[in-house]
């Protein structure tokens, strides 16, 4: 059995890990890479396997960094079957064909300007692409083996983090290894925790927050104080969002703030046809969080959905104080740009990042304190106060981490540190050597492993 690594390596984009028995081959998710430009570049290189080869995609859940390359590789060859879960396949019936979208427009609005060097400019793939893509899906229950080869099983196991999102376990004969995707949080207000873990042989461990930890202060807190701050001196907040997950925590706190009378009363859009129907899936998962069903429908009810282009176009005209929850989270694309184009100039008005950006992005940029981004071609400038929600992640921190791995009754044969900037990554291979002593590395891009 051996093990590749295609992706997700010194970086927290691009999720894709090879295992290989024999003539079979399985690829544990199928992501694209973000943020910086060396990254990007690799989504449209040849893929370092023959797509026709590879005979099963398994997904760790329904983020684009996990399942964004998938139409690419049908598109390319790939005729096997992709297993997920229920809630999984869901969400990927609204975020691919969105992402197929979002690089049509890309390209139209490269080729309408003429500022792209290629003639013409060309998506990566299309929403019909995307749409097909759909169809090689078949959904697994929770706990359940699916025997995929003489010996070799793979079980979903919830991991907490999204809807749907699950730990990849892989059984060959007597050897187990287990992919954690990405890991949940113990303690959120929304998702159920990640299952204990007792065992693996190999481990393939995220290090998202390798080495930080979440602040102790309650985001309710934080959010009423720059919401009512903002709208005090006649500022709008504009909240870039994640659409599966991070908007549906952000409704949810937005919920106890109106209930509790601990923000002003001013119009909250939601403004993400993508998050608009990932909200709905999370009335109708709600035996898969925290929430009951009544409770997931209250705070479905407390946004304004935004659906058409014009509606969008017509929030920016509104001189009123407003909340704008709008995809996507890192800035990369989507309607949360235009708003961004409008409001970032704009000193009484603030941006409040909830979410992890990675290097290279317009995010990380503003986070950074840079004074512009570009924007449509056109340089920005950053003149509205910028903060960070400093508990809301769904990955969890170092300290979190180190407590999951707290419950394995025996050391991993090895463990590899992925899925996380180098710094981090680096870092919890440390912590691991010096708490629990376990054999860990972080392994470079398309490095092969044996797992004997």
């Amino acid at each position: 059995m051996k093990l590749t690594f295609l992706g997700a390596t010194n970086t927290v984009t691009g999720s894709k890990f090879l295992v290989t028995l024999g003539t079979k081959k399985v690829l544990i998710d199928c992501g694209l890479f973000q943020g910086l430009k060396e990254l990007r570049l690799r989504n449209w290189a040849k893929f370092p396997i023959d797509p026709k080869t590879i005979d099963y995609v398994v997904l760790t859940h329904a983020h684009i960094d996990h399942t964004g390359y998938l139409p690419l590789l049908i598109k390319n060859g790939f005729t096997g079957k992709v297993f997920c879960s229920e809630p999984t396949k869901d969400l990927c019936a609204v975020l691919l064909p969105d992402s197929g979208y979002l690089q049509e427009e890309e390209a139209k609005f490269l080729n309408k300007h003429g500022i792209s060097k290629h003639k013409p400019a060309l998506p990566l793939y299309t929403r019909a692409d995307a749409e097909k893509s759909l169809e090689f899906m078949h959904t697994l229950s929770f706990r359940k083996p699916k025997k995929i080869d003489e010996e070799t099983f793979i079980t979903l196991i919830p991991a907490g983090h999204i809807l749907g999102a699950c730990f990849v376990q892989f059984n060959h004969y007597e050897t187990c290894v287990l992919f954690s995707g990405d890991l949940g949080r113990p303690h959120d207000i929304i998702m159920e925790p990640p299952t204990i873990m007792q065992k693996a042989d190999y481990l393939i461990l995220e290090s998202t927050y390798g080495n930080r930890l979440h602040k102790k202060i309650n985001p309710l807190d934080e959010l009423a104080e720059i919401i009512t701050r903002t709208v005090l001196r006649g500022g709008t907040i504009v909240i870039p969002a994640f659409a599966v997950g991070r908007a549906q925590h952000l409704l949810y706190l937005m919920y106890l703030l109106k209930k509790d009378n601990r923000i002003p009363h001013v119009p909250i859009y939601l403004d993400s046809p993508m998050a608009t129907e990932a909200t709905r899936l999370f009335v109708k998962y709600a035996d898969s969080h925290r929430l009951d069903k009544t409770l997931s429908q209250e705070v479905c009810d407390v946004p304004i959905y935004v659906n058409s282009k014009e509606e969008s176009q017509a929030i920016d005209a509104i001189t009123t104080p407003k909340v704008i929850i709008s995809a996507s989270g890192m800035l990369e694309g989507g309607r949360v740009l235009h708003h961004i184009k409008m409001f970032a100039p704009d000193e009484k008005s603030t941006i409040i990042f909830s979410g992890y950006q990675a290097a290279g992005t317009r995010g990380a940029d503003m986070i950074s304190g840079k004074p512009e981004i570009k924007v449509f071609g056109m340089k920005i400038p950053i003149k509205a106060e910028v903060k960070v929600l400093s508990n809301m992640s769904a990955h969890a921190d170092y300290e979190e981490i180190l407590a999951w791995l707290a419950h394995f009754n025996h050391p991993p044969r090895k463990t590899f540190i992925t899925h996380g900037e180098p710094e981090a990554a680096a870092s919890l291979r440390d912590k691991i050597h010096e708490k629990f002593g376990w054999r860990s590395m972080v392994p470079e891009y398309l490095q092969t492993e044996e797992l004997v």
